[in-house]
């Protein structure tokens, strides 16, 4: 008799340890950010909690002003199997390069997404995954919003799953505060889940710059004034921040 018959379970993995094993990874690094949350000086402010999802998938777009933005987002949120997109210049850093490839990053050149890391972002919110990204592409200099890449709303088009908007301040403060020994209260917004508006048929390549400025305008209006940037005299932005529709606005700034 084989040794497979003799003992079933030796050749058997417990389906649930294979299940849990991302999760403890995300509870070590978790852990590993608020010990230096407190380092840091860090207090995490959450405003609008009550707008997260209960489950996946969503998309998650949010302004991007700090190389913590990712760590404080994952602090703010419950404990979820994330995926995001993350430049490739961090796949080979000593510290952050492992530690994103333990969150679930899909690496991509500077504003170029390829089809094959396309597909890989679709299947993981097919699988029910909370997917994150900014979708300016790169880190802001001076803390306010700049004009946005299409890839957000092309992704988001192709998905069809709300989209949560969110809006870190005081991330761009951060360094400068820990140089001269001073806390920082980070503030991150929470808005309510939105999801793009219905076309005629499918969404064409004509179409993305104004579905991009429809979710930029609901970012926008999770910041403060200060951050605003290119979006400050939007009247898509004056619209989601009155409760109105800011979609007839969008098709406008494009047409």
């Amino acid at each position: 008799m084989s040794d497979r018959l003799r003992n079933p379970k030796s050749k058997i993995q417990n389906p649930k340890s294979k299940i849990n094993q991302p999760m403890f990874r995300y509870r070590l690094i978790r852990l590993a950010m608020n010990i230096a949350k407190a380092f840091l000086l860090v207090r995490i402010k959450v405003i609008n909690r009550q707008h997260i999802p209960a489950a996946g998938p969503y998309i998650v777009v949010l302004n991007h002003t700090s190389v913590v933005d990712t760590p404080v987002l994952l602090l703010s949120f419950p404990l979820l199997k994330w995926r995001f997109f993350a430049v490739e210049k961090w796949r080979d850093h000593p510290i952050y390069g492992p530690i994103m490839a333990w969150l679930g990053a899909i690496y991509i050149k500077r504003d170029e997404v390829d089809r094959r890391q396309l597909r890989e972002a679709l299947q993981a919110i097919e699988e029910g995954r909370v997917f994150g990204l900014a979708p300016e592409g790169t880190r802001s200099k001076t803390g306010q919003l700049m004009a946005a890449k299409d890839g957000a709303a092309y992704l988001a088009s192709r998905a069809n799953v709300p989209i949560l908007p969110v809006g870190l301040a005081n991330n761009d403060r951060l360094f400068a505060n820990v140089k001269r020994l001073r806390p920082t209260t980070i503030e991150i917004r929470i808005g309510e889940p939105f999801t793009l508006p219905q076309m005629d048929g499918r969404v064409r390549a004509a179409d993305l710059p104004a579905l991009t400025h429809y979710i930029m305008a609901h970012i926008a209006a999770q910041l403060p004034e200060r951050y605003h940037g290119v979006y400050a005299d939007s009247p898509a932005l004056t619209a989601v921040l009155r409760g109105e529709d800011p979609w007839p606005y969008c098709q406008r700034l494009t047409a």
